[in-house]
C-alpha cells in the first residue's frame, strides 16, 4: 500500500528533468575539454556521458574516439591520450611520450584543455540566464503586497512571530521579494528580523540554534504566506457529490472547521477516499454548502488562484539588449550566493555538512513534479555555475587540481613527474569518492528517517 501511495508520476517528471539537465551540463562540460584537445592535436580515446565501469549502455567508434553512454549517472569523461586522469592508465604512461599525447603539449595548451569545461559551464549559465530574462523576464510578489501577512509555524513562533505579521527586513536589510526571508537569515547569519505588526515595526531576536534548525529543515517550518483560497477552475476529475462550485468562490469551511487562509489547511488532516463538506462564499455574500470527494492521494481536483493572482505580482520584461547585462549579473550573483553558502559550512557552527550536503537524489528532488521549462532552465543554469565552481577547486582529480599543477609548472619551469601526478590523482579520487559516498549515505538516511 505504501508503494501505491507514492506519486510515481511526479517522481518520473523529476527524474526526467534531472537526467536531461545533467546530460546537457555533462556533455557540454566534456566538450569544453574535447574540442581544445582536438585543436591542439591530442588524441581523444573516449567521450562518455555517465561513467561506464565494466560495461556501457551504448557505444560507437568514430575515427580515433569511442563515444558512449555509461550507466552510473555521476558525471562523464573524456579520455585524452597521455593524461593522468580517472582511467589511471599507468601502462600508457610508462611508454615514451608521443606527439599526440596530452603530456607532450605546451603548458599553456594543457591549461586551456583543462579549464575548457569550466569555461563552457560559465558561458552556458550566462547564455541560459540571458535567455530566461529575454523570454520570461522576472516575476515576483512584492513584500508590500502581503496584505494578509504570514502564518507563523513552529520555528516562527519560537522567535515571537505571530500570524498576520509581515516580515519586512532581515538584519536591517529591506526585503523586496516574497520568498527571500529564510535564505537571507541563513546567508547573513542574522541576529534579528523586522516585522510589520498592525502598522508598527517590531524587531524579533533570532536565538542561537535557530539558523541551524532552519537550514536542517530546508527553510521549512518557519513562515508561510497567507492568502484566501479562491477557486480558479474545477478540473474534469473533480467529483462534486452535492451542491456546486464556480470560479471565484472562496473556501471558508472544511468539515465545519473555519478556513480563512490557505495556511489553515496545514493544521488539518486531509482525508483520503472520503467525501468532505466544504463551504464557499459566493459573490462575497452567499454561503454555498458543497460535498466533494477526496481521492486516494487526498486531492479534490480543484484549482485555486496562485499567490501572485491573489496578492498581485510585479513583472519585469527585458528586451534582448537589456537581457544581456541582466543575465550576466544574474550569473555572478548566483555564484556569489553559492560561495557564501559554502563558506557557512566552515564559518558557522550551526550550519552543518550533514544538513547541507546531498547526492544526485537531492539534486533531482529540487526539480518540480510538474514540468515547467522556466524552472528547468533556471535550475540548469544554477547547476552549471555550481559544476564550474566545484571543478575549478584546486583538488587533485578535478580540473582545478590539474590546472594548479600546470600553473606551478609555468611559473617554476619544473614539470611534476608522472609518478607524482598518479599519486595526486589517486588521493583526489579517494577524497571525491569518499565525499560522494557520504552524500549518498546522507540521502539514504533522510529517506529512511
Amino acid at each position: 500500500m505504501t508503494l501505491l501511495a507514492i506519486d510515481w508520476s511526479g517522481i518520473l517528471v523529476k527524474a526526467g528533468q534531472f537526467v536531461l539537465s545533467f546530460s546537457i551540463l555533462v556533455v557540454l562540460h566534456e566538450m569544453g575539454h574535447f574540442f581544445p584537445a582536438r585543436w591542439f592535436k591530442c588524441r581523444v580515446e573516449k567521450f562518455y556521458l555517465f561513467f561506464n565501469p565494466w560495461f556501457s549502455l551504448w557505444k560507437t567508434k568514430k575515427g580515433e574516439t569511442e563515444y558512449g553512454l555509461g550507466w552510473v549517472p555521476f558525471g562523464g569523461y573524456v579520455k585524452i591520450s597521455g593524461m593522468v586522469d580517472e582511467s589511471m592508465d599507468k601502462e600508457q604512461m610508462k611508454l615514451p611520450p608521443q606527439p599526440y599525447e596530452f603530456r607532450s603539449k605546451k603548458p599553456w595548451q594543457r591549461l586551456i584543455i583543462m579549464l575548457g569545461g569550466v569555461i563552457v559551464n560559465i558561458i552556458l549559465a550566462i547564455i541560459i540566464f540571458i535567455g530566461i530574462m529575454w523570454h520570461w523576464g522576472e516575476t515576483y510578489v512584492p513584500v508590500k503586497n502581503l496584505k494578509y501577512g504570514v502564518y507563523a509555524d513552529s520555528l516562527g513562533k519560537k522567535i515571537g512571530l505571530q500570524d498576520g505579521d509581515k516580515i519586512v527586513a532581515v538584519a536591517g536589510k529591506q526585503i523586496e521579494r516574497v520568498g527571500q526571508v529564510g535564505a537571507e537569515i541563513i546567508m547573513q547569519q542574522a541576529k534579528e528580523i523586522t516585522v510589520d505588526r498592525n502598522g508598527q515595526n517590531i524587531n524579533l531576536a533570532i536565538p542561537e540554534g535557530f539558523i541551524g534548525q532552519l537550514n536542517k529543515n530546508k527553510l521549512e517550518g518557519f513562515s508561510y504566506v497567507r492568502i484566501p483560497m479562491i477557486i480558479d477552475s474545477i478540473l474534469p476529475k473533480a467529483k462534486i457529490v452535492k451542491g456546486s462550485i464556480v470560479k471565484g468562490d472562496t473556501l471558508i469551511s472544511f468539515n465545519d472547521t473555519v478556513v480563512n487562509y490557505s495556511t489553515d489547511l496545514r493544521k488539518l488532516t486531509i482525508p483520503k477516499n472520503k467525501n468532505v463538506t466544504l463551504k464557499f462564499l459566493h459573490n462575497g455574500k452567499d454561503t454555498i454548502v458543497t460535498e466533494l470527494f477526496f481521492d486516494d492521494k487526498g486531492s479534490n481536483n480543484l484549482s485555486f488562484q496562485s499567490m501572485g493572482e491573489v496578492l498581485g505580482e510585479k513583472h519585469i520584461a527585458y528586451s534582448f539588449a537589456e537581457a544581456v547585462p541582466a543575465g550576466w549579473n544574474k550569473c555572478w550573483q548566483t555564484l556569489n550566493k553559492y560561495i557564501q553558502n559554502l563558506k557557512l559550512l566552515f564559518s558557522h557552527n550551526e550550519v552543518k555538512a550533514q544538513d547541507s550536503l546531498g547526492s544526485v537524489f537531492s539534486i533531482a528532488n529540487t526539480f518540480g513534479s510538474v514540468w515547467d521549462w522556466q524552472s528547468f532552465w533556471s535550475l540548469t543554469a544554477i547547476f552549471s555555475i555550481i559544476l564550474a565552481f566545484m571543478n575549478v577547486l584546486p583538488i587533485p582529480a578535478l580540473d582545478g587540481g590539474h590546472a594548479l599543477f600546470t600553473l606551478v609548472e609555468m611559473i617554476t619551469g619544473r614539470k611534476p613527474s608522472d609518478k607524482f601526478m598518479e599519486y595526486a590523482q589517486t588521493v583526489g579520487m579517494v577524497l571525491l569518492l569518499g565525499l560522494m559516498a557520504y552524500a549518498l549515505g546522507l540521502d539514504f538516511w533522510r529517506m529512511f528517517k
